[in-house]
C-alpha cells in the first residue's frame, strides 16, 4: 500500500512538474490565423469589414440567436466605433467591440471585451493580389497564468471553424454586384406656351371682271285693240214703181 502511494505522490508531482515547467514554454498568448480569396478589390472589401454597423452582414454568430440586439455608440465609423451585443444563447452572450486601429483600405483592429473573460483583439488585414484582395482575420487574446496558458491551445480549435464561416460570408457579400443606380429621369422637354395666331391680312381679292352689259330688254308695246267694225248703214230701198 505505502508503496502504492509513493508512486501516486511521484506520478502527480511529475505532472505537476509538467504543468508548470511546461507553461514557461508556451506563448503567451493565444493565435487564430485564417485567410481566404476574394475577387474584390480592397476598398470594397474594407466597406464591410470596417464598419461595425455592417459585422452582422457576415458573423458567423448571427445565425445562433437571430434575436440579438445591437446597441452602437461613437462615430459612425472609423476610429471609436463602437457596437454592444447582448443575446441569451450561452455561445454569444455579451459584449462590445470597439475599433482601435482604422487604416483603410488595408488594416482595422477592434479591441473585444467579454467581461471576465478577457479583453482579446481582432484585427483584419487586406493585401490586393492579382484576382482581388487576400483577407486574413486575426484573433489574439493574452494568456496570464498557467491554466490560461493550457487553455490557449484550444482556441483554434474552439473558434477557427467560425473565422472560416465569417470569411465565407465575407467572401458572398464582397463579391455580390453592387445595385445598380436607378436610372435617371430623362427631362420633358417643356412645351412652348401656346401662342394666338397671328393676324393676318387677307390677300386682296382681285375684282372679277365685269360682265358685259347687256342691252335692256325693250318694253313690249301693246298691241292696238282690233278695229271695230263699223255697222253697216242700210241702203234706202228703191220706190216701188206703181202698176200700169
Amino acid at each position: 500500500m505505502l508503496t502504492f502511494l509513493k508512486w501516486l505522490f511521484y506520478l502527480i508531482a511529475a505532472v505537476a512538474l509538467i504543468i508548470v515547467g511546461g507553461s514557461f514554454l508556451l506563448p503567451p498568448q493565444a493565435v487564430v490565423t485564417r485567410s481566404i480569396e476574394i475577387a474584390a478589390p480592397p476598398d470594397k472589401v474594407f466597406a464591410v469589414v470596417g464598419d461595425l454597423r455592417r459585422f452582422n452582414e457576415f458573423s458567423p454568430w448571427a445565425d445562433l440567436d437571430p434575436n440579438i440586439t445591437y446597441t452602437f455608440e461613437g462615430p459612425e465609423s472609423g476610429l471609436g466605433q463602437q457596437m454592444n451585443w447582448s443575446s441569451e444563447h450561452a455561445d454569444v452572450g455579451k459584449g462590445s467591440q470597439t475599433i482601435i486601429r482604422y487604416e483603410p483600405p488595408t488594416f482595422v483592429e477592434t479591441q473585444l471585451d467579454f467581461g471576465v473573460r478577457g479583453k482579446p483583439v481582432s484585427s483584419f488585414e487586406l493585401v490586393p493580389t492579382t484576382s482581388g484582395t487576400r483577407v486574413t482575420w486575426v484573433f489574439k487574446a493574452g494568456l496570464e497564468g498557467i491554466p490560461a496558458k493550457w487553455f490557449g491551445l484550444m482556441f483554434d480549435r474552439w473558434i477557427g471553424n467560425d473565422y472560416e464561416k465569417g470569411l465565407a460570408k465575407l467572401k458572398a457579400v464582397a463579391e455580390r454586384p453592387a445595385p445598380e443606380p436607378p436610372a435617371a429621369e430623362q427631362p420633358v422637354p417643356e412645351q412652348p406656351a401656346p401662342t394666338a395666331p397671328e393676324a393676318t391680312m387677307p390677300a386682296p381679292v382681285e375684282p372679277a371682271p365685269a360682265a358685259p352689259e347687256q342691252p335692256a330688254p325693250q318694253e313690249a308695246q301693246p298691241e292696238p285693240p282690233p278695229a271695230t267694225p263699223e255697222p253697216a248703214t242700210p241702203e234706202p230701198a228703191a220706190p216701188e214703181q206703181p202698176a200700169q
